[in-house]
């Protein structure tokens, strides 16, 4: 299981709000583990995958992209 997702649900379950980041190349691993661990609903951002060939600059595009789909996932 993935060590983020899995800190996410701990934080949830801690009744702390968490969201999990992660690649569009691992939507369908993240929805299995979530529905798995009861927390279908845990609050989920996917970027386009892949990123490991990216530069810092297309990184951090990607990241500020995100950004209003983060607030709106944590609030």
């Amino acid at each position: 299981m993935s060590c983020g997702l899995r800190d996410v649900a701990e934080f949830e379950m801690l009744g702390l709000p968490a969201v999990l980041v992660s690649t569009t190349g691992f939507i369908d691993a993240a929805d299995a583990q979530a529905e798995r661990l009861g927390l279908a609903a845990l609050h989920r951002v996917h970027i386009p995958h892949p990123i490991q060939n990216r530069t810092d600059a297309e990184v951090a595009q990607l990241a500020r992209a995100a950004d209003d789909e983060l607030v709106e996932a944590i609030s």
